[in-house]
């Protein structure tokens, strides 16, 4: 395998970065060490306690839930500017190739999904959402930071109500099964193919996109700027607290008002249930996974606080770097420990997720952990990454 160069070390669940230009290494080391949190989130959320049982780490499994895949998703739209084109878009032929890897790469994520999905894990495997992610997010990829993040903010604020309505549809009729029946692809998973992927699955596209175009827009800030960095943490506290807060609000004014509504945890935490398809009242909950504007605000602003502090840690504490190691080397090959993730749930046969014991959550970190840092002592890509890139090497034939 081939060494890679730091900038090539920012890769995110499948996009090896392009190069950028004064690109400082703790700047880089950030991104991975929010990429390594995310993976010990989703590791957390599969297999860790469940917090609806309590205990003394129910507050920190909860955090969890939801809040790393939309870490993940935000820096999955950071990763595809990096590979168009920053701190400028690739144009003519160095940015068809840049196209053809993202699509190429998007059918893979949507093949090894569809894989790990028809193992029968009770994990909803996040991979091919990813696939169609990174394809509708393309067409956008030259678009500057407010432009993208408009277009985040206005999908935060319509599309939780356009996935409403039509989950409601879904609820009277039949289309969904008829569309489900034509799907080659819910054919060969057992799934509803892409009526799963768009509406009805954990992540579904129609909600999520507005965290892939927040984290393309962000990708196009000078992130070696200070300034920049704490302006980035001060607007995902805000958002954060926008968010959750209003929800914690609206939810308290809706049951003193004597409305039936989601319980008051509903606010932050999934431990009260998921929304039914019949209760308007639940588009002011804020819990993850609830697909609410106001939970789509809370989570990008948490997950904008984590990158950006991650910058700023790692910029202003470099002699620390060999402290974060294990976190950024987990990081670095976050495709890699995601599929590990998969394949050992399904190995050790697994079937409540999450509900496992602290101890397993921990076996599992330090597994993922171990074998990131032994193998990034011998390369600088993950395994599967590697693969993943070797694969998309047909796109230098663009022309």
């Amino acid at each position: 395998m081939h060494s890679l160069s730091p900038a090539d070390r920012t890769t995110a669940l499948s996009i090896p970065p392009a190069p950028t230009r004064n690109a400082p290494a703790a700047r880089l080391a950030g991104v991975d060490l929010a990429r390594g949190l995310a993976v010990f989130g989703m590791y957390a959320a599969h297999v860790g306690p469940d917090p609806g049982d309590g205990g003394r780490s129910r507050l920190l499994m909860e955090l969890t839930h939801g809040r790393a895949s939309a870490l993940f998703a935000l820096l999955a739209g950071f990763s595809l500017i990096l590979l168009t084109g920053r701190p400028l878009p690739r144009t003519g032929r160095a940015g068809r190739q840049a196209v053809g890897r993202v699509l190429i790469r998007s059918a893979v994520l949507l093949a090894v999904g569809t894989a790990l999905t028809m193992t029968g894990t009770q994990v909803e495997v996040i991979l091919a959402y990813y696939g169609l992610y990174f394809v509708l997010a393309l067409p956008l990829y030259r678009l500057k930071a407010r432009a993208l993040a408009a277009l985040a903010a206005l999908g935060a604020l319509v599309l939780p109500q356009v996935l409403y309505a039509v989950q409601a549809s879904i609820d009277d009729g039949s289309w969904a099964e008829r569309a489900a029946h034509h799907d080659p692809l819910a054919r060969i998973s057992g799934t509803d193919g892409f009526v799963d992927l768009f509406f009805t699955g954990s992540y579904p596209v129609l909600t999520w996109m507005p965290f892939v175009l927040a984290g393309m827009a962000v990708a196009r800030l000078d992130l070696s700027s200070t300034v920049v960095r704490t302006r980035l943490a001060v607007t995902g506290a805000v958002l954060t607290v926008a968010g959750y807060g209003t929800s914690w609000v609206a939810l308290r004014l809706l049951a003193a008002a004597g409305h039936p509504g989601p319980p008051h945890s509903a606010w932050w935490s999934d431990t009260g249930g998921f929304p039914p398809g019949d209760q308007a009242g639940w588009l002011l909950a804020a819990s993850p996974h609830s697909e609410t504007t106001l939970s789509i605000v809370g989570s990008t602003g948490v997950a904008v606080a984590v990158l950006a502090l991650c910058l700023l840690v790692t910029d202003a504490l470099p002699r620390l770097s060999w402290l974060l190691h294990p976190v950024t080397a987990v990081g670095r090959m976050s495709l890699t420990a995601y599929v590990l993730n998969i394949a050992g749930i399904w190995a050790l046969g697994i079937h409540e997720v999450p509900g496992s014991s602290l101890w397993t959550l921990l076996g599992f970190l330090a597994a993922a952990t171990g074998f990131a840092l032994l193998w990034s002592r011998f390369f600088t890509r993950g395994p599967l990454e590697y693969l993943l890139n070797k694969t998309t090497m047909v796109a230098r034939w663009i022309r």
